[in-house]
């Protein structure tokens, strides 16, 4: 078949424009904002401004992103640079942000590029055509970025060069990227753990003599550390000061939505408790923002080093996978173990919000094409991520478009599951079950609870069916896949190698086309 990339592209950038002027969220004055604070104010108020709530808390790199906007934006419209101009949205400020972010996906464009090439996909294949329109069209990021409105485009691109990179063998233009993708945005710290594995396993201790290995490890360390240098280097009598914004421990164990893992079925299972056992509230919230300990009313009180606690251990079974694994199956078990290191801060972490989700989604697309075990886990993560994220578009006017969106994408992913591989056998029944249920959720929000008249009564059931139901099946791909990668058996699941599951598959299956 032909290459359509481009064609994609142009698919892709058109549905974005349409999108244009859709509801957006606060996200999009945290963004004026933090235009007007680097552009406003000199590089030592950045991190200290607190005019507005919405402070600077992302890394000095994003810092600079956001003054290189500005010295555009202020052609478009200069008010909408004012520190003290709060909520302004002016149409130029409107339409001027969402081109920035259109723009910026170019990044995540030649991203796509450059890891659909590395897994020796040939342009001319189903598969690279398949992955492009899980990448391109990725419903998620058109619902977080192009709707309620942030920048992750451009960030995930970073993410897919430096991936890229990696598979390719080019050990040290990947550690680059991935520690300037750091200084965009810290989340991404989740994922470091199975980049430093793999370069300290196959770049550092691939080497022929120890000297050779020191040599190997003291470059990868400079290479590293040089972006940190660039960006926190300007701030440095300022460090507390902006470690304080970026890691706001302060915050609740989890967001006012709860974020489908394991916290919202803990939080609803410690609601439950205390109504079955008649207990009084704990007085605290496990979603604020204040200054103050989170308190449970019947289960123990979740602390942030619990929470950290947690992922590390959940993380180190892949991660001694991933350095165990032979070199010729490295490339897969890496980018699985990319999934589950993020997939892991996922479940377990502090104050997670529902769209870090997108972490664990978009490495997975990749994994997506070249094993049907992968992709039927996939598929089933996505029917539960992407529906998570519909609290992000609350709005009326963003029923018809947000489940439409959603319908055409996983129908789309299920017929490429068929096209890529012909011998896909399906889901288990319980599966099925399990995904069918989510049909219930708009059926009890638009239509049940009003004839019901539980609308006023229950505001918040909505809410917590789509966190709760998500969760479950969250932490079922979580389980499920951990233990196929791990390589043991579940259910009819073949376990890793018996199938098609290396990139070197791919590449003797395009030879033989």
């Amino acid at each position: 078949m032909k290459d359509l990339f481009w064609h994609l592209v142009g698919i892709a950038t058109g549905l974005k424009i349409l999108l244009i002027p859709a509801y957006h969220s606060t996200d999009f004055e945290v963004h004026r904002n933090w235009l007007a604070i680097t552009h406003s104010l000199p590089l030592e108020r950045w991190y200290v401004e607190a005019t507005s709530e919405w402070t600077l808390d992302y890394p000095p790199f994003f810092a600079h992103f956001e003054w290189m906007l500005s010295q555009v934006a202020k052609y478009v419209d200069p008010r909408m640079l004012d520190v003290q101009n709060l909520n302004y949205e002016s149409k130029g400020t409107v339409y001027f942000q969402r081109l920035s972010v259109i723009a910026t996906d170019l990044v995540y464009v030649l991203g796509v590029r450059s890891c659909l090439g590395s897994l020796g996909l040939a342009r001319d294949t189903q598969q690279h055509f398949a992955g492009s329109m899980l990448l391109l069209l990725n419903v998620g990021l058109l619902f977080v970025d192009h709707i309620h409105f942030q920048y992750n485009g451009f960030l995930f691109g970073i993410l897919l060069l430096s991936i890229g990179a990696l598979i390719r063998q080019r050990f040290l233009w990947s550690a680059f990227a991935f520690a300037v993708l750091l200084n965009f945005k810290h989340i991404f710290l989740y994922m470091a753990p199975a980049f430093g594995v793999y370069l300290l396993r196959f770049y550092c201790l691939e080497q022929a003599n120890v000297v050779s290995t020191v040599a190997a490890l003291v470059k990868l360390l400079a290479v590293g550390l040089t972006p940190f240098a660039v960006s926190f280097g300007p701030f440095w009598q300022q460090l507390p000061q902006v470690f304080s914004r970026l890691f706001p421990f302060k915050r609740g164990l989890t967001h006012a939505y709860w974020a489908p893992n394991f916290w919202a079925l803990y939080n609803t299972a410690d609601k439950m408790a205390a109504s079955v056992l008649k207990v009084q509230d704990a007085g605290t919230s496990t979603t604020s923002g204040l200054v103050q300990e989170v308190r449970h009313s019947v289960l123990p009180a979740i602390t942030p080093p619990v929470t950290f606690a947690l992922t590390v251990l959940f993380m180190l079974p892949i991660l001694v996978k991933l350095f165990r694994s032979p070199k010729n199956q490295s490339p897969l078990v890496f980018l699985r173990a990319v999934v589950l290191c993020g997939c892991s801060s996922f479940v377990f972490g502090w104050h997670v919000h529902e769209k870090a989700i997108l972490m664990v989604l978009i490495p997975l697309c990749l994994l997506t094409l070249v094993n049907r075990e992968d992709a039927r886990y996939a598929y089933i993560l996505g029917i539960a991520g992407y529906f998570s994220l519909f609290p992000l578009l609350f709005d009326a006017d963003l029923y018809i478009p947000r489940y439409s969106l959603y319908m055409s994408y996983v129908a789309m992913l299920y017929g490429q599951l068929y096209r890529i591989f012909p011998n896909f056998r399906g889901f288990h029944a319980l599966e099925w079950l399990y995904m069918l249920g989510f049909l219930a959720i708009p059926l009890y929000e638009h239509l049940l609870s009003f004839l019901l008249h539980l609308d006023k009564r229950l505001p918040f059931l909505p809410l917590l069916l789509t966190s709760v139901y998500s969760a479950l099946g969250v932490l079922y791909f979580f389980g499920a896949y951990y233990l196929y990668a791990l390589g043991f058996s579940w259910g009819k699941v073949t376990p890793p190698g018996a199938s098609s599951s290396s990139t070197s598959a791919v590449k003797r299956k395009r030879k033989t086309k």
